[in-house]
């Protein structure tokens, strides 16, 4: 029994410069902490199909030009969850920006642009604990090491132990980052793909024991490894199989299929699975069949999935009573297979609604003049637990010279029974002239039809704290790493996301930014300029926060005349806990300070690093900054009505780049 689904993906030339990047969350694009222009590994965690150029290093919490060497030096943005929707909470919302070359958007019917698109945010969220060796094939981490994890398949497909499974799994690496877990892949690499899609004239290889698996696809028809991405769940959307990512939004330029799919989005549909049991005890977590038929009819046990945002400790009568609160749905079922029921808090509903526009072969603004950006309310974890998170954007084109609709197995190549391929691999076409006059298309069929992506490296999803009320929390972050527009290219300059935000009175903002010791953008550069032109020492990233009198203003404002931190109506609801001040006791001279200093003198008098003693946190106060931490955890704040500018003394450089931004708080 065939599975039949059409491809619903993306179209793009053979060779390109850039194809989707993410700049807030910062996107890794597969980087980690190269101090070269180029990645290091495109394999690392996932397959992008994007330049090497693109994306940005993980956060460093250290000081000077050092980078990380271990997991606990690596800073990870840690972001408020939204409150309780019963109690009251407020939303907590990021801001999630990328460029995309290829275009999108555009209504199909009224706007059609050149090419079908569509967008998915997804997350992977876990619960934040311990990265153990126990738990270094599961737990997300970013690793510090640029290598790929390993992976060795089993040695047998019939008479694999438990133990033997376990010893495969015990190569995954502490150092060496992880999203999509050991097993995930091991099943991925195993179960049969589904032999209804389209796949052209590309010929999909096989697996050491002959399987054409999931791990083969018309865009990776010889299998290559990403990390333990299941490539099959990668290309295609809505996927047929559970996965471990959960849908955020869905943004696409035919809005009459949203209905279909936040049907088939696995947040609401559950999927199915085939277990089996190794000989020695335990269940086997990968299997080669595909569906329930198959599945059953070699002795396997067809297990529905679903999938879950949290995982409450309640009993199983709570459990229901507790149904519909905060607007999940709630299920007593267990999260692995024939494993203790517990009850599982099942994500929402996706957004699905129109994507931003932008044009054809260009990385830059929509239509509308700002960067392409989706408001993402980070949600509400019943279990009160803090959460590790990934964010993952996926960029899907596909064009109309075929239906991928309708467009199936059937429409394969196959000469034997005379099937031509609805498209071929850069065909020769007549052009009417003479019979021996032809011209060749450019077309690449692993390609035509195609998905792009980028991933955030690992942030943290914080419950909040009592002192922070139910407020709507608006998250103000740093975009950008150092150098000049051509030597960051395809990443971007500093700037503050949200450039121009606007809050009421009672709206809260935390500001924070991370940044990274080792953007030194050198050689190899590719096809681009190697270079970190920019203040401070090489390679190193910067920020602070001054008021100045007006956007078109390069000078901050003298202390005695601003008013955005100098306001006694100034709020502090929340300091770090490494703070030596309590939120309470600050005053708005220490904020001023603080965001100055980028969190070097914690106040300005009567706590420990203190401006007034010059004792800082990382010493004496350099002019460019050089000896403060790449990354701030900042504050949660409450401004007093008003229109504020303000800049970053470091890098907002006239005529080379500007790092400046306006909060405006209406009464």
């Amino acid at each position: 029994m065939l599975l039949r689904f059409a491809c619903l993906l993306c179209v793009a030339v053979s060779l390109c410069l850039g194809d989707v990047y993410m700049h807030n969350p910062r996107g890794s694009n597969n980087r980690l902490n190269e101090q070269s222009a180029n990645r290091n590994n495109g394999d690392r965690l996932f397959d992008s199909q994007n330049n090497n150029r693109g994306g940005y290093n993980a956060g460093d919490s250290l000081t000077s030009n050092r980078g990380f060497t271990t997991e606990e030096q690596i800073y990870r943005m840690k972001y408020f969850q939204s409150g309780s929707e019963d109690s009251g909470g407020g939303e907590s919302l990021l801001t999630i920006e990328w460029t995309n070359q290829h275009g999108c958007g555009g209504n199909e019917d009224t706007d059609p642009h050149k090419l079908n698109c569509n967008i998915v945010i997804q997350m992977m969220v876990q619960d934040n604990v311990e990265l153990t060796a126990t738990n270094k094939a599961s737990r997300v981490h970013d690793g510090t090491t640029t290598d790929t994890q390993t992976f060795t398949p089993p040695a047998s497909r019939t008479t694999e132990t438990n133990a033997q499974h376990k010893a495969r799994a015990d190569h995954a690496s502490l150092t060496r980052g992880l999203h999509e877990s050991f097993d995930y892949y091991d099943d991925c690499n195993m179960r049969t793909r589904n032999k209804g899609l389209f796949t052209a004239d590309q010929n999909l290889g096989n697996n050491n024991f002959g399987i054409s698996s999931a791990a083969y696809t018309r865009q990776n028809a010889n299998g290559n490894r990403r990390g333990y991405e299941c490539p099959e769940e990668r290309d295609y959307y809505p996927y047929w199989h559970p996965s471990p990512w959960i849908d955020v939004a869905i943004l696409t330029d035919n809005v009459s299929r949203c209905a279909y799919y936040q049907a088939q989005s696995f947040n609401v549909m559950p999927k199915g699975l085939c277990r089996q049991m190794y000989s020695d005890g335990g269940v086997r977590p990968w299997s080669e069949f595909n569906t329930y038929s198959t599945c059953v009819a070699n002795g396997g046990s067809w297990w529905v999935v679903r999938s879950y945002i949290d995982i409450e400790s309640v009993t199983k009568r709570d459990c229901v009573l507790r149904n519909g609160t905060d607007g999940y749905i709630r299920y007593w079922d267990s999260p692995t297979f024939e494993g203790v029921a517990t009850c599982l808090v099942a994500p929402k509903v996706p957004t699905c609604t129109l994507a931003p526009w932008s044009r054809v072969n260009h990385l830059g603004n929509g239509r509308d003049g700002v960067p392409l950006n989706y408001t993402w309310t980070i949600p509400y974890f019943p279990s009160g637990n803090a959460k590790l998170a990934v964010v993952r954007l996926r960029y899907n084109i596909s064009t109309d010279d075929y239906n991928p609709w309708a467009t199936d197995s059937s429409r394969n190549q196959n000469a034997a029974q005379g099937t031509v391929s609805p498209v071929t691999q850069n065909p020769l076409i007549d052009i009417g002239a003479t019979s021996k006059t032809s011209l060749r298309l450019a077309i690449n069929t692993a390609q035509f039809g195609r998905t792009f992506q980028d991933r955030s490296h690992v942030m943290e999803l914080l419950p909040r704290p009592s002192r922070i009320p139910n407020c709507t929390l608006y998250n103000l972050n740093v975009r950008g790493k150092r150098g000049n527009i051509v030597q960051t290219y395809p990443a971007v300059e500093y700037d503050f996301i949200p450039n121009r935000l606007t809050v009421s009175k009672d709206d809260c903002v935390h500001i924070q930014w991370t940044g990274s010791n080792t953007h030194n953008n050198g050689n190899p550069a590719g096809d681009g300029q190697a270079g970190d032109a920019g203040e401070g020492l090489t390679g190193t990233d910067r920020t602070n926060v001054l008021e100045s009198p007006n956007a078109n203003s390069n000078y901050p404002t003298p202390w005695e005349s601003s008013s955005m931190f100098n306001n006694d109506a100034l709020k502090v609801l929340w300091v770090p806990p490494y703070w030596s001040k309590s939120a309470s006791a600050m005053r708005p001279i220490d904020v001023g300070v603080a965001f100055a200093t980028a969190g070097n003198f914690q106040c300005f008098a009567g706590c420990h690093y203190s401006a007034s003693t010059l004792n800082g946190m990382y010493g004496a106060i350099d002019p460019l900054l050089n000896t403060v931490s790449a990354s701030f955890q900042g504050m949660v704040l409450q401004f007093a009505p008003g229109e504020y500018n303000y800049l970053c003394t470091r890098n907002n450089n006239f005529s080379n780049r500007s790092q400046k931004g306006q909060l405006t708080v209406k009464a």
